[in-house]
């Protein structure tokens, strides 16, 4: 039998998730195995992932493929997997109980600062910024926040002025953006803490013209509509945290310590700073988007 893989999601809402859902699916046909999707209908829902990990584990799996909707309310659930003797593949979000075998994931607190440095460059060291967050339960969204805060400490003539909550999600951070819009007139950056709330800024700037001016606006994720956004002249840039690369690569890990192959404990993706000079390599769908090579990630030979 090809094994089987249980891949778990946050979401159908942010395209980040719909990007990951790839890799995995494309990952597993090249080895051989085969994938099914556990994703909560309500987005970031705990007792729904709660209730999901419950069926993929009755279903018995050889493997699972597993972001948390949040860092330690599903653990009584994520200590079935161990109970089953199901292997667990974290990416995105580091699971914090259980006998995780492999996590790939990237640098968050790094990536923000770098995409923060980038800004600051921009506005020649001076300037107004406006942050918009993610999800306070987000691991990822502390570390970008927090890398996003000691960037901006570097440059005193840099004042942070208001930080907002998105929660990742477009309609929130346009409502957000458009709720502070008093507070916000002649800010001269916003730094989202993902694209799709960089692309909600990006509306409420479209629905109040004139009233906040033409800030620039930084994302994270290097999604398809963020580099059509770039190459349109309306973002700045974006960060190419590539939660697919991550599904790729850590499907791939389950498959390998399947087969009995070792397997790195950890996987960190390197991300790159994508503006106007180099949006091309991500201008495309994630459909025709390439994965990385296992060797090429891990320097182990396939």
């Amino acid at each position: 039998m090809p094994p089987r893989i249980a891949v778990f999601t946050k979401n159908r809402t942010n395209p980040a998730y719909q990007a990951a859902r790839i890799g995995a699916d494309r990952t597993a046909r090249r080895l051989g195995a085969s994938t099914v999707h556990y994703v909560p209908e309500r987005p970031d829902d705990v007792a729904e992932q709660i209730a999901l990990i419950e069926c993929a584990i009755a279903t018995r799996p050889d493997a699972t493929v597993f972001v948390p909707v949040h860092e330690t309310e599903v653990n009584d659930a994520i200590l079935g997997f161990d109970a089953a003797r199901i292997p667990l593949f974290n990416f995105i979000t580091r699971t914090t109980i259980g006998q995780r075998a492999c996590f790939v994931g990237s640098d968050d607190h790094a990536l923000a600062a770098a995409l923060a440095h980038h800004l600051v460059s921009k506005l020649c060291g001076r300037g107004e910024i406006a942050i918009v967050e993610g999800t306070p339960a987000s691991a990822t969204s502390r570390e970008r926040l927090s890398g996003f805060r000691d960037a901006l400490g570097r440059h005193p003539d840099i004042k942070l002025r208001l930080s907002l909550r998105g929660d990742y999600q477009r309609n929130v951070a346009r409502d957000s953006f458009l709720g502070a819009a008093d507070r916000l007139q002649g800010i001269d950056a916003v730094l989202c803490a993902n694209d799709v709330m960089a692309l909600g800024v990006l509306d409420a700037l479209a629905a109040a013209p004139g009233d906040l001016g033409k800030p620039l606006v930084v994302g994270i994720n290097a999604i398809p509509e963020a580099i059509v956004a770039i190459e349109a002249g309306q973002m700045l840039a974006t960060a190419n945290f590539d939660a697919m690369a991550m599904s790729s690569i850590a499907t791939e890990a389950a498959v390998r310590h399947l087969r009995g192959e070792a397997v790195p404990r950890e996987i960190i993706i390197p991300v790159q700073i994508v503006e106007a000079t180099n949006y091309g390599a991500w201008n495309l769908p994630f459909e025709e988007r390439a994965c990385p090579s296992w060797q090429d990630v891990t320097g182990m030979s396939s």
